[in-house]
This record gives C-alpha cells, structure tokens and sequence, in this order.
C-alpha cells in the first residue's frame, strides 16, 4: 500500500455514525498497548472557537521550554498529515504509511469480531497516539474533533491539565441547540481533580462549567475579555497585558492581525499557570518567562486573520461567533479604508446569521461569494440573493473559488481583502496559491 492509498482510505471511512463508542476507542487503544498512556503529561482542550489556536500557543511554549512537544489537532487545511505533528512539524508520509498499516491491523481485528469500524477521526486519533508514543514525546496537545463528552480524544484518561475554550452556537444536530447544552458536551473532558483553565464571558457556558468543576473536585479558572488589555496592535505584532501574572511578567507581545488572538494566548497562558501551579510538567521543564515570551512570538497557527499577500487576509471563521470575531478584526485592520470579501460557508452552517453580521456594519464595498466542494457546498447564487435581499448591492456569484479569488484581487486596488466563511475555503486559498508560487 502506498501514503496516496491510505489517504484515500481515510477519506472514504464516514465522518458520523451511532454505532461506534468510546468503550470501541477505549479497547482499540488498549490493544494498540495504550499507546495514550505514554506520550506524556497531556492537556486535552475543547470549544467552539478558538481551540486551534489556543492548542498552538501551548505547544509552542511547551516546545520552547524544551519538552518534546506532540500535537493533534483538526482539521487540517491542505494536507492530513498536518493533523499529527511533534515540535511544529507535521508527520512524514513515511511515518504516516507506517502508522496507518500498524491502526489499520487493529482495526480489521476489530471489524472481524463484529465491531464498528472507527470514524474518520477516530481513525487518525488513534494514530496520533501511536506514533507520539513511538516518538517518546514528553508531552502533548490534544484537540477535541467534536463536541468533547463523546469525543474520541476523551478516552484520555487522566490528562493534567483540560481547557475550555469560548463556547458558542456550533454543530447544533449534534451538539444541541442552546448555548448551555453544548457547554455540558463541551465540558465533558474535565476530570476528577485535575485543573481546568476555561473562557467565561458567556454566563450560561461559564455556569455550566463551573458546575462540572464542582462536581468533579477539578479546580477551575476563568478568563474573559476584561483579564486582556491590547496595549499596541500595528504591523502584524500586537502587544497585550493579563490581569494576571506570568513568573511576575504581564505584558506579553505576539505576531498576529487579529485582536481575538490576545485572549487566545491570554487563555493558554492561563492554563500554563494553572499547569505551573499544580505541578504538572517535570522539573527543569516547567516554562519559565523566557520560554513563554519565545513561545507566544513564535507560534503560527495559519488562517486566523493571516496576512498571505500585501493586505490580503484569510480568515477561517464558519460560525456566527467567529464571523463576529472575524468582522470586527477586519474593521479595525482595514479602517475605513476600501474592503472586498471573499465568502463561502458549509451548508449545515447558521449562514443567514453569518451574512446578517457581515453586513451590518457596512465595512465591505464589495462581495463575492463562491462555493466549497463536496456535499456541504451551499450555491453561490443563493448566498449571493440572500444578500442583495439583505440591501448588499454589490455581490457577485462565481461558484469556481479560482476564478472568484482571481476577480477579488483585481478589485483590491489600494485597499484590503478579507476571505472567511469556511476552513475548506480557506484551504483552497492555501493550495491555490502554493501552486502558483
């Protein structure tokens, strides 16, 4: 079998079904000699927006102070390989061949006993844990995929350290359809004593948070927007003080456009604290201000407001709070100045919510929509009516994402371009212009 082969293999397994569990997770790790169990301390982190990134800042701390670093995250933008990586760089497709036939003879075990076949992200969770064991990595960040009760990365155990990232309305055929049902799946990874550093803004996730805390002895901080001040924010670099203190320090500086990215690091921050109290990293590892300072200018998490051309910036919000997120990182970065949108979203997505919030603060002086592939596509000529209904007049529908990418950069002139709508687009963009580099 061939990397090309496995890929395609991973492709084709189903994203969803009733039928596989977290004890079928839980059995196939063991068999696999509980290769979770051996990657080191593990800070396992859930929520709606913002989990990608908090998940990169840790790791790049971490890396910085000298673990060996794992991280697994989803989804991947351009290549699956990006899911599983240690010390910021991804799987090789050796080890990814390799990897996959060692989980793919567990499976077919598994599937000849009479037992479900792991979902796709099972699939890759269960490599992940098998080649960061291999790799004796010293510790590890691991992203839920959905939700996070029944998710499969919550057969860890006894992680050291869970974080809660903002909550907000996401996946709601699933997840269920108010902000406090899908904080109480979101809060499902929080364990028996161990720390939990979470987002608190939204007072009905922050209750529901808190009250898991309480029942499972797991002692619990809360960030929100009032613990991040943004000192300076120019040239891709924005500096930030906490409400808290970090080994004494509380000004801290990192390389991004968008003003939510502060409250991201601010959240990992607080979860390093949290880890640094508690004792969770070995001594001599635990990061110190050095490493943290290193770690947080350092990090790259890629479609998070990235300037990818000269005013050009790609974004992957694809819910209602991160399009929120998204907008208002635009205004601030553009000021004033003329904006043009590129827009696709998935169709299980609030995108009448989504396009209610682009519009209304009037920034974009023109908006193109196209689509993304696949069976979540949403037309472009729908989204597009929707929003002439909605008094945007200049809209135009170019469903080939090459052709609308090419047409929104004609239009830039001295102005500003903004791409959000969908992670897919968003990788599109990325795999576009590599191949025109």
């Amino acid at each position: 079998m061939t990397y090309e082969e496995a890929i395609r293999y991973i492709e084709e397994i189903p994203r969803f079904s009733e039928t596989a569990t977290l004890a079928d997770t839980r059995r196939t790790l063991a068999e696999l000699g509980n290769p979770d169990r051996r990657i080191g301390p593990v800070i396992h982190v859930a929520g709606t927006n913002g989990k990608g990134s908090v998940c990169a800042f840790l790791a790049s701390v971490l890396q910085e102070a000298g673990l060996k670093t794992a991280l697994f995250t989803s989804p991947h933008l351009i290549r699956m390989n990006e899911r599983i990586s240690i010390g910021g760089e991804p799987i090789s497709d050796a080890d990814f061949l390799r990897i996959f036939l060692r989980v793919k003879e567990a499976v077919m075990k598994r599937v000849n006993e009479g037992r479900p076949h792991p979902l796709y992200f099972e699939f890759l969770f269960l490599m992940a844990m098998v080649y960061f064991a291999e790799e004796g990595t010293e510790a590890a960040v691991i992203e839920t995929g959905l939700g996070g009760r029944l998710d499969a990365t919550n057969c860890i155990e006894r992680p050291a350290l869970t974080v809660i990232t903002e909550i907000g309305l996401d996946h709601v055929q699933i997840l269920g359809g108010t902000i406090s049902e899908i904080a109480a799946e979101k809060a499902g990874i929080m364990k028996e004593g161990v720390p939990c550093a979470a987002a608190g803004d939204r007072r009905e996730a922050a209750s529901v948070i808190r009250e898991r805390a309480k029942a499972c002895g797991a002692p619990l901080r809360f960030l929100t927007s009032r613990d991040v001040m943004i000192k300076e924010a120019a040239d891709g670099e924005i500096d930030f003080s906490t409400a808290f203190r970090y080994d004494g320090h509380a000004d801290f500086r990192i390389r991004a456009s968008a003003p939510y990215q502060a409250e991201n690091a601010a959240l990992a921050l607080l979860a390093l604290l949290l880890a640094k109290e508690h004792g969770v990293f070995p001594r001599g590892k635990t990061p110190d201000a050095e490493a943290v300072r290193n770690g947080l200018m350092k990090m790259y998490w890629p479609a998070r407001m990235e300037q990818i051309a000269p005013r050009v910036f790609l974004d992957g919000a694809h819910n209602a709070d991160g399009v929120r997120r998204f907008v208002e990182a635009a205004a601030q970065i553009a000021r004033g100045g003329d904006a043009h949108l590129l827009f696709a979203v998935a169709s299980d997505k609030d995108y009448r919510e989504m396009i209610s919030l682009i519009l209304a603060p009037h920034i974009f002086r023109s908006i193109i929509v196209t689509e993304i592939g696949g069976s979540r596509r949403t037309s472009s000529a729908d989204l597009a009516g929707l929003m002439r209904e909605a008094g945007m007049p200049c809209v135009t529908d170019l469903p080939s994402f090459q052709e609308a990418y090419r047409e929104i950069l004609k239009r830039q002139g001295a102005g500003y371009v903004f791409i959000c709508g969908s992670l897919y687009l968003a990788g599109y963009i990325k795999e576009l212009r590599k191949a025109d580099d």
